[in-house]
């Protein structure tokens, strides 16, 4: 695998002028790199929803418990935070291409193993085969995130960041809405089968990619690429505080929600098999949430700091509001509502953190940064899911929803207080 060739890294202040932002339609005519790299994860996301529902639905058949179904979720969670402390490391080192097109080749040979699944002696290894996948993904991820910049102009990043995620929404609500549909009709082995099929097409897309040749600051590195990423976040408290809140996201709003959804679709509101239409109905709309929420904010942010540091402490607001009205699970229209809303607030949040971490941390140690806080996010998801699963075993549903809305007040809080103090720092 080629080493990574780096680009100069521009101050701070300079990277935070960066001018009018480009349309979306703008990037995705204008910018062939972003449209192939766009273009792989429409696919391979598809392929992901697709995967989580017929995994989700198999356990809950095979196992009728929540602890099982924690156990999956946590799985899903922590394998790609065992490989986090050189992942990132990879993403700075390597190629991001290579190595983005090498974990999908990969993981589409992995996946076909789920079809030997088939009864609940075989969760050994529906557990160790998810292990697997998501320990690629790991690699996956902060590569995915350290390239953005390498294949778009200060002016595109704004934009490229937002339509990514975008599309992880729709593809979550597209994805979910197919997946659902297809595990309930056809069963799990048929979705499984095309998870398969869509990495292997979004390694293909992803050879189009043209990196830019830059000439490579190897041996003229400056003494910050030499840091570990959680030093150097140490000595940048900003930076280490934003990478948090994807970890809040997954311990509080996101995974352990995911695995109270499973429960609500396969014993409140069943619809299909195992609950598994339900199940994609109601992701189609959380898929919906998490991405018009950052398109509707953005109109107001841009791409300017203040502003999206503001709107990340709304966004957990907004969620508090969506679990609040899905808590008391009066009937299905009220589930997808606080979904959906729960999911704008969420988007907000994560979108936002992204962008500001895309706009502040130096090229020679930004896949270790994005490592870092995908490690940060899959321990707390994993965390998550373990003590919901556990949970579920133990308490009402509601009042697992309740205790998760009261507990997102505390970074909403946090976070408008460290706000406060870097408006004033600036000054």
């Amino acid at each position: 695998m080629s080493e990574q060739k780096r680009a100069p890294t521009k101050p701070a202040d300079e990277q935070r002028d960066i001018g009018k932002p480009v349309g979306y339609f703008e990037l995705i005519l204008q910018n062939a790199n972003f449209r192939w790299l766009w273009g792989g994860q429409i696919v391979s996301l598809l392929g992901d929803w697709f995967n989580l529902i017929a995994s989700a639905i198999l356990i809950a058949e095979l196992t009728d418990s929540g602890l099982a179904l924690g156990i999956l979720f946590t799985i899903r969670m922590l394998a790609p935070f065992a490989v986090a402390p050189i992942a990132g490391i990879f993403a700075d080192r390597y190629n991001r291409k290579h190595l983005l097109i090498i974990t999908d080749l990969v993981r589409a040979v992995v996946v076909l193993g789920f079809l030997f699944v088939r009864d609940a002696n075989d969760i050994w290894l529906l557990y160790a085969l998810t292990t697997l996948l998501f320990g690629v993904s790991g690699f996956f991820s902060p590569a995915r995130s350290a390239i953005l910049p390498d294949i778009t102009s200060p002016q595109e990043l704004g934009t490229a960041n937002t339509l990514g995620a975008a599309t992880w929404s729709v593809m979550l609500a597209v994805g979910a809405a197919i997946g659902g549909l297809t595990t309930g009709l056809f069963g799990s082995q048929t979705a499984f089968i095309i998870d398969g099929f869509t990495f292997a097409i979004s390694a293909g897309l992803l050879l189009k990619i043209r990196l830019p040749g830059s000439p490579s600051t190897a041996g003229a590195a400056p003494a910050r690429a030499k840091l570990t990423a959680l030093r150097y976040m140490l000595q940048h408290p900003d930076i280490l505080i934003i990478a948090m809140h994807k970890a809040a996201i997954s311990l509080l709003m996101s995974t352990g929600v995911q695995v109270v959804l499973v429960e609500i679709s396969n014993t409140y509101f069943v619809i299909g098999v195992g609950g598994a239409l339900s199940l994609g109905m109601i992701y189609c709309v959380n898929g919906i949430g998490s991405g018009i929420g950052p398109i509707l904010a953005r109109r107001w942010t841009g791409d300017r700091d203040k502003p999206l540091r503001a709107s990340i402490t709304l966004g957990y607001l907004i969620a508090v509001i969506g679990i609040a009205i899905k808590a008391p699970l009066f009937n299905f229209e009220t589930v997808l509502l606080g979904g959906l809303v729960r999911s704008i607030g969420g988007g907000i949040v994560w979108v936002f953190s992204t962008q500001l971490l895309l706009q502040s941390a130096p090229n020679e140690i930004r896949g270790r940064i994005f490592g870092t806080e995908f490690a940060l996010f899959t321990l707390m998801g994993g965390a998550s899911s373990l003590i919901i699963g556990m949970l579920l075993d133990q308490f009402q549903i509601q009042m697992i929803l309740w205790g998760m809305a009261a507990l997102n007040l505390i970074p909403a809080l946090l976070w408008g207080l460290w706000y406060r103090h870097h408006n004033r720092k600036e000054k």
